[in-house]
């Protein structure tokens, strides 16, 4: 029974970024040709909420406001790029999926490499040093063993 509640819990937490973002006739545009646009720049953007999904694949409530908003920018007869350039100045290069490699971005794009290269570093020094190569124990920690040990 716990277990089933965990599950339907973990469901219902992860509810936001499920894949439910079913299109809405109502938030459709009526021009096939501009949907199709709003849907290539909406598949380009990062759902904020749910960090790993398009804003056009999540169901997030954020997700819907900012479909409609690059609809909104569509419709004015902006061009996907100036609709891309708008999202960035107001929320920085995170929102892209795939932000451009840039003097700012650099650190997004070699953040995987230094992290495993800290891992190599970090398990060689610990491959390095030998075992028992602990100082020895003083006259004082040596009667506090014992003490230790008679009394257990």
């Amino acid at each position: 029974m716990k277990a089933r509640s965990l599950v339907l819990a973990l469901m219902l937490a992860a509810a936001p970024c499920i894949a439910l973002a079913v299109d809405d006739p109502a938030e459709m545009l009526p021009d096939p040709r501009q949907e199709a646009r709003a849907e290539s720049i909406g598949e380009q953007l990062r759902c904020l909420v749910c960090q790993n999904e398009s804003i056009e694949a999540s169901g997030a409530d954020l997700a819907r406001d900012l479909r409609h908003v690059v609809r909104q920018h569509v419709a004015a007869g902006e061009t996907n790029q100036q609709v891309m350039d708008w999202m960035v100045a107001r929320y920085g290069n995170f929102i892209r999926l795939r932000p451009p490699l840039n003097r700012t971005t650099l650190i997004l794009w070699a953040a995987p490499v230094l992290a495993l290269i800290a891992g190599l570093v970090a398990a060689g020094l610990a491959l390095r040093r030998k075992p028992g190569t602990l100082a020895p124990l003083t006259e004082a920690e040596r009667a506090r063993l014992a003490d230790l040990t008679r009394r257990s």
